[in-house]
């Protein structure tokens, strides 16, 4: 019996703690409001329909640059803040993953920013030619759009943004999509482990998907569009430490409920 009640309050614990770490991050903006951060949409593809421009400003078909494993990141190219990191985190990696860029995978990079243009993405390309050659640069594609695009874009991987004065609040993370163009994987943060990564794009390439078990950085951390910083999010941290206490409290009461009916019965 007792061990019928331990495996109550485990279960009950083990629901509690998932729902703690995939709350959505809440921003308040202009007296509203919004959602901003990731809502994962495994094994969803990306639509056919979608056109943006490179940085030569010809149109592209997204689907259609998507032939390998692909490493998709979401930023805009004015970003004061985790953007830049962010991409400096995909160029580091590529340098220590150890799979060839172009051969076993390639890498997307999108401005949800319809206000960018591609001559910006040349810019933020320099940055990448600096330290990869350029045959290998060819398979980091800068991409911009309008605004149409770019909702059914964020909509479809689940990408949550706002606008925030002249800068936006965003999530940090990188999407994995296979060469079906299908999300297989979520990676979170500014800077990777090579492993990691690799590991994602072999599973992208068999075409299998795999949930995101560590959000923390995007659940205790907020950007402050003020202070042009990542804050933490003291209440909300609060508030899972209760609810994590609350469980245990829940759980030590069934099991002394439990061992005193042993004992009267016993008696």
């Amino acid at each position: 019996m007792i061990m019928k009640k331990w495996g109550l309050g485990l279960g009950v614990l083990f629901l509690l703690l998932p729902g703690m770490f995939s709350l959505p991050v809440f921003a308040q903006v202009e007296g509203l409001e919004e959602e901003v951060g990731i809502v994962e949409h495994l094994d969803t593809i990306i639509p056919a329909n979608l056109t943006f421009k490179n940085e030569l400003g010809q149109v592209v078909q997204l689907k259609s640059l998507i032939t390998k494993p692909t490493i998709l990141s979401l930023v805009y190219y004015d970003c004061p803040g985790i953007c830049p990191q962010l991409l400096s985190g995909v160029s580091d990696v590529i340098e220590k993953m150890g799979l060839e860029l172009g051969k076993d995978y390639q890498v997307i990079t999108v401005s949800f920013n319809d206000n960018d243009t591609p001559e910006a993405s040349v810019e933020k390309k320099k940055n990448f030619l600096r330290s990869h050659s350029k045959p290998r640069a060819a398979f980091w594609e800068y991409l911009t759009g309008d605004s149409a695009n770019i909702y059914s874009l964020t909509h479809t991987v689940g990408y949550n943004f706002t606008r925030a004065g002249n800068d936006f609040m965003h999530p940090s993370v990188i999407m994995v999509l296979s060469p079906e163009g299908k999300v297989t994987r979520y990676l979170y943060g500014t800077s990777y482990l090579p492993f990691d990564v690799k590991m994602a794009l072999i599973e992208a390439q068999k075409g299998q998907s795999r949930p995101t078990i560590n959000r923390v950085l995007e659940y205790c951390f907020s950007y402050d569009p003020e202070g042009r910083k990542y804050t933490l999010q003291v209440t909300k941290i609060t508030a899972t430490i209760i609810i994590f206490f609350a469980a245990l409290l829940f759980i030590i009461l069934v099991v002394r409920s439990s061992r005193k009916k042993s004992k009267t019965q016993n008696s």
